[in-house]
């Protein structure tokens, strides 16, 4: 199964965040913080808001830094998602 958002908003899949600190010190799973970069997984069509166009600026695979508590958290065959507005993408990562 596939996720298709509508409008202006974005699927993101969080990429994983580190085992071990930088000095080696293992990490339990309750003392690691969610990361807050991201893949871009599906972006809607964008549309019109208040009579203004939103624009997609995103795109499939494009990896992001997002705000810490927006979106909504979604889980499908196993796998966890969170769906957000374009507005909570922070800035796209340019390698």
């Amino acid at each position: 199964m596939k996720i298709r958002p509508l409008g202006d908003r974005v699927v993101i899949k969080r990429v994983e965040a580190p085992e071990t600190t930088k000095s080696g010190i293992v990490l339990t799973g309750a003392a690691k913080e969610k990361p807050q970069l991201a893949v871009v997984v599906a972006v809607g069509p964008g549309g019109y808001v208040d009579g203004k166009e939103i624009k997609m600026e995103l795109k499939v695979n494009d990896k992001v830094f997002f705000s810490k508590y927006s979106g909504s958290e979604v889980k499908l065959d196993d796998e966890e998602y969170l769906i957000l507005k374009q507005d909570d993408i922070l800035g796209i990562v340019e390698e």
